[in-house]
């Protein structure tokens, strides 16, 4: 077992075995947070990046990521955020189900509209999805890209564009 846990930390997995972080949290974004230092990327979900735009019902642009960012930013507010890791994901970072004021911080910005729940990750939020689509919350009253095909659409632009532009 000894040996085991060296491994893990020698591969760089060393926050898989920590104990939950507490503490005051800073939003990096929609589903990013900065606790004591340590980058902890929420559970199960996928927000809108910070650059995204969406549309709402109305037709009208507005950045929906800095909107995720902003409604996580207040329901956060100065309490304590407490989170429990999990192991890393695909990228090697660090997740986590975190909470404040006893609410899964996750579940609740999928139930508001500006998460989607990561289905190859676990199923625990689709029904928070499912409600949010229903009652047309959030990204849903309008129409956007889901964040990772924005996010490859985003960097295969940035790859292709004309050096002497950037």
């Amino acid at each position: 077992m000894r040996r085991f846990v060296l491994a893990l930390a020698l591969l760089g997995c060393t926050p898989c075995l920590a104990e939950p972080l507490t503490g005051p949290a800073t939003v990096v974004d929609g589903d990013t947070l900065d606790l004591h230092g340590t980058r902890v990327h929420l559970y199960g979900i996928d927000a809108p990046e910070a650059g995204q735009v969406c549309e709402n019902a109305a037709g009208r642009s507005y950045p929906c990521g800095h909107e995720a960012t902003r409604l996580l930013r207040k329901r956060i507010g100065e309490g304590p955020v407490t989170c429990e890791p999990h192991k890393p994901d695909a990228k090697g970072r660090l997740t986590a189900t975190c909470k404040a004021g006893g609410d899964d911080l996750s579940a609740w910005l999928v139930s508001q509209g500006y998460a989607l729940a990561s289905r190859a990750v676990t199923p625990a939020y689709v029904r928070y999805e499912a409600h949010a689509w229903a009652t047309r919350k959030g990204i849903w009253a309008g129409t956007f890209e889901p964040p990772a095909d924005w996010r490859h659409d985003h960097r295969r632009r940035e790859a292709t564009a004309d050096p002497a532009m950037r």
